[in-house]
C-alpha cells in the first residue's frame, strides 16, 4: 500500500478524511485552513490545530522560546485566513527527557508571548515524554457567520493579492542551514524565519469589508497556496508580477539563486493570499492599510484552470509544489 514517506502528507490527510463522517451543515468543508462550528447568534467558532516538530520545523539556531511562539503563530495565521479573531489556545507538548527546567520555562514563555501578541490566551493543554520536541496547538477564534472567508469563493475576474512580499523565509533558511552570507540584509532575512508574524488584523478587516472572496494562509508556499485556491474554487490565475522582497533580490544575486524560485516555492511565510472583488479593491486596500498592513495586487483570477506567471513578456506555468512533510523531508 505504500509507506507514509511514499504517500506524503497530503495523501495521508486525504486517506484519513475518507474515513470520517462529515458533520451536517459544516460551515467550512474538509480541506480548508480551519474548521468551524455554528454557535448561534450569527457567530461561528473557528477552530484550527497545527503541530510543530523539532526535526522538521525548528532550525538549529531557533531558541525554544522562538519555537514555542512559532507553534502559536502557525495556528493563529490559519484563523486569520478565515477572518476570525483569535481567543484562546490549548497546547500539547511532547518533552524530550534531556530538556532542563530553564528549557521548559522558555517554552512556556514563548507560548504565552505568541498568544498575547494577538490578544489570545493559552488555557492549558497536555504534556508527555517524546523523543523529539513536539508542540501541538489548537486555536479557537470567532467570526461573524457572514464574514467567514473560505478557499472556495474565488470568481473569474477577481483580483488576487497578498499581504506582504515573498522569498525572505526561503533565503533566511539558506543562511541558517547552509551558512550563506548576506551582508547588510542578514538580520531581515533570518528574522523572517525566527520571528514570523500572523496577519490577523488584515484578515479580520478583509472579512468585515466582504471584499475578499477566498483566502488562504501561505505557509506551504505561494505557488502551492495558489493551487489550493484554484482547486477549491475551480478557477485559474494569471499572475502579472511576483511580490519578491528587495532583500531576496539582493540575496539571490549574491549567490546565484533564482529569486522567482525563492518567492514561489519557499514556504513558511505566514502571509494571506486573497482574491478580491474588483469593485471593492480600493476599499479593501484602504481597510488593510488603515490597520498598518499592505495589500499587493498580483494579477487576476481566470476561468481557465491554468496557473500562469508572466516573466519577461512570456507566460510560464506555476508548478504545484511547496512544503510537504515526508515528501520534503
Amino acid at each position: 500500500m505504500g509507506s507514509a514517506k511514499e504517500l506524503g502528507e497530503r495523501k495521508i490527510i486525504e486517506l484519513i478524511l475518507e474515513c470520517l463522517e462529515q458533520m451536517p451543515n459544516m460551515p467550512i468543508p474538509f480541506g480548508d485552513d480551519a474548521s468551524a462550528v455554528d454557535i448561534g447568534h450569527n457567530k461561528l467558532a473557528v477552530i484550527n490545530m497545527d503541530m510543530l516538530v523539532g526535526k522538521t520545523d525548528v532550525p538549529r539556531t531557533m531558541s525554544l522560546w522562538q519555537a514555542a511562539r512559532k507553534a502559536v503563530i502557525m495556528n493563529i495565521s490559519d484563523l486569520a485566513a478565515k477572518g476570525a479573531q483569535p481567543l484562546a489556545l490549548l497546547a500539547s507538548i511532547g518533552v524530550p527527557p534531556d530538556l532542563t527546567k530553564t528549557d521548559i520555562q522558555q517554552i512556556g514563555k514563548g507560548l504565552n508571548a505568541g498568544a498575547r501578541e494577538y490578544n489570545a490566551y493559552i488555557l492549558g493543554g497536555d504534556t508527555n515524554e517524546a523523543s523529539d520536541l513536539i508542540i501541538s496547538c489548537m486555536a479557537l477564534g470567532v467570526c461573524h457567520k457572514h464574514h467567514l472567508i473560505k478557499r472556495s469563493g474565488a470568481k473569474p475576474g477577481d483580483y488576487v493579492a497578498v499581504t506582504g512580499s515573498f522569498g525572505k523565509t526561503a533565503s533566511g533558511l539558506k543562511i541558517l542551514m547552509d551558512g550563506l552570507s548576506a551582508p547588510k540584509i542578514r538580520g531581515e532575512l533570518v528574522d523572517s524565519v525566527l520571528m514570523p508574524k500572523a496577519r490577523v488584523k488584515e484578515g479580520i478587516v478583509l472579512a468585515q469589508s466582504q471584499a475578499a472572496t477566498a483566502s488562504i494562509d501561505s505557509s506551504d508556499g505561494l505557488a502551492w497556496s495558489l493551487h489550493e485556491i484554484s482547486r477549491a474554487s475551480n478557477v485559474g490565475f494569471h499572475i502579472d508580477k511576483l511580490p519578491i522582497a528587495p532583500e531576496v533580490e539582493r540575496f539571490a544575486k549574491i549567490h546565484g539563486f533564482d529569486p522567482v524560485e525563492l518567492a514561489l516555492y519557499g514556504g513558511e511565510e505566514y502571509e494571506l493570499l486573497v482574491t478580491i472583488k474588483p469593485r471593492l479593491w480600493q476599499e479593501a486596500k484602504k481597510a488593510v492599510e488603515n490597520v498598518g498592513g499592505r495589500l499587493i495586487k498580483l494579477g487576476r483570477v481566470t476561468k481557465e484552470k491554468q496557473l500562469l506567471l508572466k516573466i519577461d513578456e512570456k507566460l510560464v506555468s506555476i508548478e504545484a509544489r511547496g512544503w510537504e512533510h515526508f515528501k520534503t523531508a
